[in-house]
């Protein structure tokens, strides 16, 4: 009986290791077990298929079994034993037996000879596999405690996606056709929390796409265009914090890079992404949000994003790292305020405004629209009040109608000159068009356009029109295919210059 406790109480903690080392997939390579319920306790070690009666430990065991009721075998009767590691796994599925038959001991219960003479003559048999599964153990925890000391943050999450395009305008003014371009873009982001309820996030861009232009027009510009310093140079370009004080409160504070449309609902889900939704700049959101776009911004959100009626407010700084362009409060700057309604579940409605103060020759509509719109006054500094309308309404699963209107009042500093300009769109998409995961896209509207001012010759006498259509395809849950074709009607707002058409051909990867 000493014998057989010193045998049970040297070996129990090893082949309890070894349980938990054989359970982490060691078993059943082929034939996948997902959780310990999925085991069923046998009462005899007959119905364990695959160890074969003739052997000596079947029949040992099969007493221990069928007295003490103490393996596990898998729901289809096997114990797996005729896999590679047979006698670790073997050895491993005696801790069931000498885990009771220690319990019974402990209880001061009497345990036959047989089963004790049984049990010394099995410790003895499987004592090297039980000790060459804890140098086995004792290694994966040297390795396990390297990969901890120099793993990344743990609360810390990895983004990327990766953009090719080639891209073409064929039309417009004569001899301003442009030479067709392979272009690219990538983009890793990392973010973290602290607490659950905060988030940290930066943005390495590399980039060398250049702005598709017709003549001196921004309407024909890329939604993804534009160039790091060097050309495919890596910059940050994003550098935020936001947290919730309360369930219905949140803060932003951007670094670099504020989005105005990443902070607050921009109404038009499907195409405001840059890599996967429209293909031109201004086809992919309000330019109300570039009004409020700049280096620095904080934005405070009151309301769920679901919930009937939600209220944001943001302050934008376009230099607000640059002392010798103002700073935080006498820079470029843009006030910013919007109220989101929900009057059904299918529909949400905006109304937004903007207070934008600009230095000469920044502009004022993130290059949508006519030049004029952009500097209706030339290079000279200007404030402006911008108003819109925004709305999108869920037809049905699959299919979303969204628009937006806005107004800009515009004046001169220092000067008695203002300017009216207006803009309008209006778009339809729908996801799984064709197969699972595309979506065809269509967007129609007029950009931004100089109605009056008091500058007649920086007014827009014609109207240009904006038609864009594009079909993306979905060839896994990582890479998507989006041909579209881009047509500006009236160019620059001026009916004398003819149609131009920007095509593009746009694959993004996302990692």
């Amino acid at each position: 009986m000493a014998k057989l406790l010193f045998n049970v109480l040297k070996l129990s903690p090893i082949v309890v290791a070894a349980t938990l080392f054989v359970s982490n997939g060691a078993f059943a390579a082929e034939e996948k077990v997902t959780s310990v319920d999925e085991l069923a306790q046998v009462t005899s070690v007959s119905q364990l298929s695959d160890v074969q009666p003739s052997d000596w430990a079947f029949q040992s065991v099969q007493s221990l079994v069928e007295r003490y009721g103490c393996i596990a075998g898998y729901p289809d009767g096997t114990f797996k034993g005729n896999r590679a590691l047979t006698r670790y796994e073997f050895a491993a599925g005696l801790n069931a037996c000498l885990e009771r038959i220690t319990q019974l001991i402990a209880a001061g219960t009497t345990v036959p000879e047989a089963d004790t003479e049984a049990i010394d003559r099995l410790s003895e048999e499987f004592n090297d596999e039980l000790i060459g599964i804890v140098d086995r153990i004792n290694g994966l925890d040297a390795r396990a405690a390297k990969i901890e000391a120099n793993q990344f943050s743990t609360t810390a999450k990895l983004k990327g996606e990766a953009l090719f395009a080639v891209s073409d305008s064929f039309g417009g003014q004569d001899g301003k056709d442009t030479n067709t371009v392979f272009t690219n873009r990538v983009r890793l982001g990392i973010s973290s929390s602290f607490n659950g309820k905060d988030n940290l996030s930066l943005r390495l861009q590399a980039r060398n796409t250049p702005s598709i232009k017709d003549g001196d027009t921004n309407m024909t510009r890329l939604g993804f265009d534009g160039v790091t310093t060097g050309g495919n140079n890596v910059e940050m370009d994003k550098l935020s914090y936001s947290f919730k004080p309360s369930d219905k409160l949140s803060v932003k504070v951007d670094a670099v890079g504020a989005a105005m449309e990443d902070n607050v609902n921009n109404y038009n889900p499907v195409f405001a992404s840059s890599g996967g939704g429209a293909i031109s700049r201004y086809g992919r959101f309000n330019p109300i949000y570039r009004v409020a776009g700049g280096q620095s911004a904080v934005t405070v959100n009151y309301g769920k994003s679901n919930s009937a009626l939600r209220l944001n407010a943001g302050y934008v700084a376009s230099n607000a790292s640059d002392t010798t362009k103002g700073g935080i409060f006498e820079g470029d700057e843009t006030f910013f305020g919007q109220v989101d309604l929900k009057p059904t579940k299918k529909l949400n409605v905006g109304v937004a405004y903007a207070r934008a103060n600009r230095s000469g020759g920044t502009g004022l509509l993130g290059s949508t629209g006519s030049s004029f719109a952009n500097d209706p006054f030339g290079k000279q500094a200007t404030t402006a009040n911008v108003y819109s309308l925004l709305a999108n309404y869920q037809l049905n699963k699959k299919t979303t109608l969204a628009g937006w209107y806005g107004f800009v009042d515009a004046d001169q500093k220092n000067s008695t000159n203002s300017a009216d300009i207006n803009y309008w769109a209006a778009s339809l998409g729908v996801k799984d068009f064709g197969a699972k995961g595309n979506t065809l896209g269509l967007i129609f509207g007029q950009p931004p356009k100089v109605t009056n001012n008091s500058l007649a010759t920086r007014e827009d006498n014609g109207t240009s029109y904006h038609l864009e259509g594009l079909y993306k395809m979905r060839v896994n849950d990582r890479i998507d295919v989006t041909p579209g074709l881009l047509v500006i009607f009236n160019p620059e707002h001026n009916s004398a210059r003819d149609t131009v058409y920007v095509g593009t051909l746009r694959t993004t990867f996302k990692f």
